[in-house]
């Protein structure tokens, strides 16, 4: 039985990771640090996933993912070990932690003996390839054939997990719940060594970055763009927010433009019927009342999702080199900077408390040049129209 090695057992790994390879015959390890996980992993090799979505008549609304196990990540004998007789590896863990998991793999990679493995970075972040070879060369000893031994795979990930209740998860630390839709997006380029192909969900393209573009610029965009008007029209659940006719409107108009740019971006991939295709079922995800997504959940964050290469400003840059109208991201990026949504305890995200107080001394212009890499002159137009939307 082949082995998938998964680094961090949260929502997407659970949800996403652990369904796709137990189905496809891997023997699951996840490799985590929080003790209650691990320890249920190993005690019941099986968690379920509960399907929040609209489902067609006889399918089943629970998936039973067996064949699993559980590693501390502060066993890193273990670690090393279940690293060395990996087939795949996989990551999901965030930013912060993504080092520190680096430097863990590599602990294992030289016990290989020369069989080459590949590492399916679950993480929707920018860069990823580059920082991975970096920090595994610094921990890898001096010579290590890393281009040729280790495929650096980066994904695009799609699929919506909820925040789990407090009572849920004190009931049962393994169970998650998710949409329906399940599918990794992975750059069929990026492997070294066998290409796990025939993987159902697993989706390999060889024009990868399109994937990338796609999921920020129309699922991203969109998604945030949504929060944020339905913040302003009162809403707390996202399937509340894009049930409103106004802000659907917005919404769908933010991702139509984008979807238009990346149409002439990337022609031999996209096309106006698999794009509006794109956007309307991601409307209708959107609208998932099962799921109870909130309106906090999903805008929260505003110093990432108004950086320069991210959403709202990446989209805006989108649509200026392709030709695009730029008057609705313009409103949403001013419906952004709006944004003060609260918790289920009715507390503001920490660093979008800070966000908006900068806006409030500094003044927005002045915040969108310095922190989101506007340009007061070249962009003067785009601030004015993100001024009188305010």
């Amino acid at each position: 039985m082949p082995v998938y090695v998964h680094f961090g057992a949260g929502n997407i790994g659970r949800a996403l990771a652990g369904p796709i390879f137990s189905k496809a015959g891997y023997e699951v390890v996840f490799v985590d640090a929080v003790p209650p996980i691990i320890e249920a992993l190993k005690q019941r090799k099986a968690y379920r996933v509960v399907i929040k979505d609209t489902l067609p008549p006889g399918a089943a609304d629970v998936i039973d993912v067996t064949g699993v196990d559980g590693i501390a990540v502060q066993d890193a004998e273990a670690v090393r070990d279940t690293v060395a007789r990996a087939d795949l590896i996989g990551t999901a863990v965030g930013a912060a932690h993504l080092p520190s998991v680096l430097a863990a793999i590599a602990a294992g990679l030289p016990l290989r003996n020369g069989r080459p493995v590949s590492i399916l970075f679950c993480e929707n972040l920018h860069g990823l390839s580059a920082l991975a070879r970096e920090v595994l060369t610094q921990h890898l000893p001096p010579g290590f054939p890393l281009a040729r031994q280790v495929g650096l795979v980066e994904t695009s990930i799609g699929k919506m997990v909820p925040l789990m209740p407090a009572e849920v998860r004190q009931r049962d630390p393994l169970e998650v719940w998710g949409e329906a839709y399940n599918a990794i997006i992975a750059d069929r380029n990026g492997f070294a060594g066998n290409v796990p192909d025939g993987v159902e969900g697993l989706q390999l393209k060889s024009c990868f970055q399109a994937y990338v573009e796609r999921k920020l610029y129309i699922h991203n965009l969109g998604h945030a763009t949504c929060a944020c008007h339905g913040f302003l029209r009162g809403h707390k659940l996202i399937c509340d927010a894009v049930a409103d006719a106004a802000v659907q409107a917005e919404t769908r108009t933010v991702m139509m433009g984008s979807a238009k740019a990346l149409i002439r971006r990337y022609p031999s991939e996209f096309n106006a019927e698999n794009q509006t295709a794109h956007v309307e079922d991601l409307l209708r995800r959107f609208g998932n009342r099962a799921l109870g997504d909130t309106v906090f959940r999903v805008g929260r964050d505003l110093p990432r999702k108004l950086a320069p290469g991210d959403r709202f400003i990446g989209g805006l840059r989108l649509l200026q080199r392709e030709g695009g109208d730029v008057g609705p991201v313009c409103r949403a990026i001013a419906a952004a900077l709006r944004f003060a949504a609260t918790d289920e305890a009715g507390q503001p995200f920490p660093p979008d408390a800070a966000f908006r107080g900068r806006v409030a001394s500094e003044g927005a212009a002045a915040v969108l040049c310095a922190h989101c890499g506007l340009d007061a002159a070249k962009d003067a137009a785009v601030l004015r129209l993100i001024q009188d939307a305010r």
